[in-house]
This record gives C-alpha cells, structure tokens and sequence, in this order.
C-alpha cells in the first residue's frame, strides 16, 4: 500500500455533476409504472433461486440534521414506529408469497432515517417477521445504520438477536462547532459507548460514516476528527462530500458558512491522504476499507459489487426493498415505493402494493450496468473478457466511447491498452467522470440533476 497524491488542479477540473450509478440507469430515468407490471414481472420469475438481498427503510428520526438529504419522517412520538411495522408486515407477507421459498437471503440491510428508533422489542419482532417469510443464507451479510446519540443497550443486543453483525455508524464530525451548526450534537463518549457495546455483542464490523464539506469545518479540524475517528479503529470509512441543495431539502437554507470549494478540495486531498497513509484502501468514490477488510479483498479479486447501499461484496442478487422509498432491484427492472409516508399506507390498507415508479431495462442498459458495475468496482476493464461476459464484441461496441477517452488518459485518470484499461489512482477520485463516458443518457441534461463528481 502507498499514499494516493491527490492533484488539485485536476481535481477542479473535473468536479462536474456526475451520477453515482449505485443504479444503471439513474434513479432519475425512473417513470411513473403500474404496480401490477412489476408484479408480474416478480411472479414469472417465480422459478428463480438467485439469492435475496433485503432492505427495510425505517424512516423515523426524532430531530432533523438540517445537512440531511434522505427521506425521514421526523417525529418524537414512539408510536409511530409501532403503526409502520404493522405495515411493513403486510408488505412483506404480500411480496413474499410471489417469491420461491428457496431463495436464500445472502444480504439484510436496516436502513433510515435511523433504524434504532425502534425500540429493543420492536427490532426483534421484525427480525421475527422477517424470519417467519425468508431463509438467511449460513453467511449472511446483516448490517445496519445506528445512530450513537440515542440508542441504548438493548438494542444493540437486540439487533445481534435479529441478526446482525455489522454497523455502519454516523459521526459527521467531532467538532462542536460544526455540531452545533448542523443540528446533530453527538460526543465522543456517546460513539465510544455504542462501539464498546458492539464490540461485546459480537459485531465483526464497523463503518463511520462522515461528511466534509460542512458549515465551519476547516482542513486542520477536519484531520482532527479524523485522528480520533481513527482511534476507534473502524473496519471501513464512508467519507461523503456534502450536497448542498436547499431547493430540494429546505432545511438546508439553514446552513451558512460553508467551505469555499477549494477548500472542500483540500480537506479532500488530506482526506484520501490520511487513510491511505494509515492502512486504508481506497475502493473509491467515497468508500476506504482496511488492506484485509472483505471489501478491500473482494476488490483485488475483481468480485466486489455496487448496488443502492453502495460497494458490496455480494453479487448475483436481487434487491427486494420494503418501507416507504425503499428501491428494489431485479435483473430486468428497477422499482421504488410511495416517497410519502401516507400515500405508503393508504395503497396498502387498500390491499394494493405501495409501489409508485420504476424503469424496466432494455438489453443495452444491461450490458452498459455490467460494464459501468465493473470499471467502478475494478478500476480496470479487459475487453476481451467484458466481451465474453456481455455477448458482444466490446471494442466494437463502444467504439465511440473509447475513442472519447483520449482526454482523460492525457490527464492521467487512465492508462490504456491494446486489451482494456486500467484506472490510475487520481482516476479513483474521478471515477464517476469515467462511467459517464460508457452512460448512454449522459446527454439528456440531467447532469443538474446530479450532485458534482467529488
């Protein structure tokens, strides 16, 4: 391992409005669909026994982080958790009678909003419920989102009765400033204590979650937060660049002070720097893992996997995601739930799946998914294999995309060859700029539509 040299300059260059491609297409090609033919869909592929990967949207928060871009129902009162999993369990039932009963669940994910919420009884009734409909694989892999600041440890235990072994935790940053200004007051103790008890429950991972780019958040204080972040010897890091778009979250409008770009960029550099310096891969966008961590290795064996909860070592699955958002993800077709709580419920008290748009994929979609799941995971293609794997003559193929890489390998963000190409350290920065080469609707003018490439 080496430290990544981040160069500034390029850096600007390219910083741009790219999508993420946890899907291919974007979720902004999603239209408007009938529930019924996605479920028909659902229903012919009764047969299949490809494994499962669950996901529950637990939306609930009891205050907002004015810097949030997810969906949240914000509400203190604890009843409401209770009404949604009644709801969450006539979903469940209605889409698992269409599935076969032998697909195992390789993945489960709790994702918000903040999933602990529920209370310790309420986690293990749906870890209950989720049982009663679906067999977990031997080596599931369970992760959830847990907030420091207010779970307490019965949940945590009652999570690892669920099944879960994996944490991913939310820290944003340490300095009290930026605390305060954000709306999220979190100590250092509170996150210590939530690890501690993980650790004793038997969590084999831990994922921080943080975010630059902040009010009041300098290169200097940012490093500070992460030197004590690296005290707690996380497994894995998400370090997210803040989006700020107040058209689309209000709450925004609140935040002032912001970092110049520039020094958005520097933090960034000192960022990478850091962790690569101290023992960490850098997967990409916005993911480090240890050098032994499973991601890090899934990576060097070219099997690691990009899907709505980012890099995953589990390929070959379908996304079945229930709760109110909640995106699912199939070999064909793409679908997401009601955005509103109450449209959520009214479709099912009226007996109706909540389903409210989606995108079915065209065989060019599928193979440019694979191609763009494969640069972004591999950071490299071999255009022979790619051919084999997709049933086309690569080169052919994307003969006009190839030929528009000339610019970014003059900036060093590749290097190719005869066979393929291989994507430099700074192309790991940049790796969104990349994909859009091989995106078929990168021309659409939805590029405002996305938030910029780092």
């Amino acid at each position: 391992m080496s430290t990544l040299h981040v160069d500034l300059d390029l850096i600007r260059k390219y910083n741009v409005p790219a999508p993420r491609y946890t899907s291919y297409p974007p979720a902004t090609r999603f239209a408007e669909l009938a529930s019924g033919d996605v479920l028909e869909r659902v229903r012919a592929d009764y047969q299949s026994t490809r494994d499962l990967s669950l996901y529950f949207h637990l939306p609930f928060c009891r205050s907002l982080c004015w810097f949030c871009g997810c969906t949240t129902v914000i509400t203190t009162k604890q009843e409401s958790s209770a009404t949604y999993l009644d709801y969450l369990d006539r979903e469940i039932a209605f889409m698992a009678k269409m599935l076969n009963p032998k697909r195992k669940v390789a993945q489960l994910h709790f994702g918000g909003g903040t999933p602990t919420f529920l209370k310790p009884d309420e986690i293990r009734r749906l870890g209950q419920v989720i049982r009663s409909h679906f067999t977990y694989a031997n080596d599931i892999e369970a992760g959830v989102e847990i907030d420091p600041r207010r779970v307490v440890r019965d949940q945590i235990t009652a999570l690892r009765d669920a099944g879960f072994s994996r944490a991913s935790l939310g820290v944003q940053d340490f300095n009290p400033v930026v605390q305060k200004a954000i709306n999220r007051i979190q100590s250092k103790e509170e996150t210590e204590k939530t690890i501690e008890w993980l650790r004793e429950d038997g969590f084999t991972s831990l994922n921080i979650d943080l975010i630059y780019g902040l009010p009041h958040q300098t290169v200097s204080s940012f490093e500070q937060t992460l030197d004590e972040v690296l005290k707690l010897k996380p497994d894995r890091f998400a370090i997210f660049n803040y989006a700020h778009v107040p058209w689309l979250k209000p709450a925004q409008k609140i935040l002032k002070i912001l970092p110049t770009p520039e020094v958005k960029l520097e933090m960034l550099k000192h960022t990478v720097e850091h962790l690569t310096s101290r023992g960490y891969d850098y997967i990409g966008m916005d993911h480090f893992a240890r050098h032994d961590d499973e991601l890090a290795v899934a990576q060097r064996n070219k099997s690691l996997q990009r899907n709505f909860q980012g890099y995953s070592t589990r390929g070959e699955t379908d996304i079945y995601a229930f709760g109110m958002s909640s995106i699912s993800q199939t070999n064909d077709a793409y679908w997401q739930n009601q955005k509103e709580l109450p449209k959520y419920y009214e479709a099912l008290d009226s007996n109706l799946s909540p389903i409210a748009k989606g995108y079915f994929l065209t065989e060019d979609d599928k193979i440019r998914r694979q191609v763009i799941m494969r640069l972004m995971c591999d950071m490299s293609m071999d255009y022979v294999s790619l051919s084999k794997i997709l049933g086309v003559d690569f080169s052919s193929y994307f003969q006009d995309e190839l030929n528009s890489l000339s610019g970014l390998e003059a900036d060093g963000l590749i290097k190719t060859h005869e066979t393929g190409l291989i994507v430099t350290e700074l192309g790991r920065l940049l790796i969104r700029n990349i994909a859009i080469r091989f995106d078929a609707y990168n021309a659409s003018g939805t590029a405002s539509r996305f938030s910029k490439s780092i």
